[in-house]
């Protein structure tokens, strides 16, 4: 599955006993490491002054013997060195309660959504997950799946692994670790934020699900013009021209304006759009460094 990976990042408590089995060091070029069992973690610079969890597997020499080229998988961006010190404990701890867990990895032919059953992983009678050669997911038994909330439950008892896993996870909570169920509970704030609501008996606050803050943004600009696409202006320096519709709506059959936004304005727009505000943004009509408006002028 690509739900969460090997190595999770949230904050355990510094006295977790899982910190241990951990193993700190120092590599040869001078970033921190850890092991944890067979598994390698690395503080790596992106050279931008940013640092990113790098991994490595069964890496046998002494940690002052490790280097980057050592490592092959990329695990996210990590603030700094103590946050890695946290990230690894996290990790053992995770890998610690996936073996209690005992999960049953095998073959199971059988045909998915996504094509046939490659590897199947059994977390418990009438719960598996599928990989194919393209994706995956998980399949409940018609038993399991009635204890699935209506509103996110599928009817074929088939969930990707991607975000639908999420709804698994919680579901059936005693059938995944501690980091996994933090893993869902995020995805769920963000992509089934009624179903998370329903669980936790609380309303989400602005800010605590991207889903519902779009849908809330798309509510409230329903009737604003608001940027759909956008061009460094080359005919007008510090520039950047924007095509803007209704609502930002890219329905065939839509109203298209453009309109000029200094580069400076325009880089701080929010996650969700840029909308225009017609009191400080005119209408632009000149010369367009889009394509198409270019062939629409000709």
């Amino acid at each position: 599955m690509n739900g969460p990976s090997s190595t999770p990042a949230n904050n355990p408590a510094c006295t977790n006993p899982a910190a241990d089995s951990v193993e700190f060091g120092t590599s040869a070029d001078g970033f921190p490491v850890a092991r944890i069992g067979e598994i390698l973690l690395g503080l790596i610079s992106n050279g931008s002054g940013d640092f990113f969890l790098a991994s490595a597997w069964r890496f046998t020499k002494p940690l002052a013997e490790a280097r980057r080229h050592h490592f092959y998988r990329h695990d996210g961006r990590v603030d700094n060195e103590a946050a890695f010190r946290l990230r690894a404990i996290e990790t053992a701890e995770h890998m610690a309660k996936l073996s209690a867990l005992a999960r049953v990895q095998t073959r199971i032919v059988a045909s998915t959504p996504w094509g046939e059953s490659q590897l199947a992983m059994i977390y418990a009678e009438g719960i598996v997950s599928h990989s194919t050669s393209g994706h995956g997911g998980f399949h409940l038994s018609s038993d399991r799946n009635s204890l699935v909330d209506a509103s996110v439950r599928s009817a074929g008892g088939w969930y990707e692994e991607d975000c639908e896993w999420a709804i698994v996870a919680l579901t059936f909570p005693d059938m995944f670790t501690g980091y996994e169920r933090r893993c869902a509970d995020k995805i769920a704030k963000d992509t089934f934020p009624a179903f998370w609501e329903k669980l936790h008996g609380r309303q989400l606050e602005p800010g605590e699900s991207r889903s519902k803050d779009r849908a809330t943004f798309e509510r409230d600009h329903a009737g604003d013009w608001t940027v759909i696409s956008a061009v460094t202006s080359s005919h007008h320096k510090g520039m950047t021209e924007v095509v803007a519709t209704r609502g930002g709506k890219r329905e065939f059959d839509q109203e298209e304006r453009r309109f000029l936004i200094p580069d400076v304005e325009y880089s701080k727009r929010g996650s969700f759009g840029f909308v225009i505000d017609l009191q400080v943004h005119a209408v632009y009509e000149g010369p367009s460094s889009f394509l198409g408006w270019s062939a629409r002028a000709a």
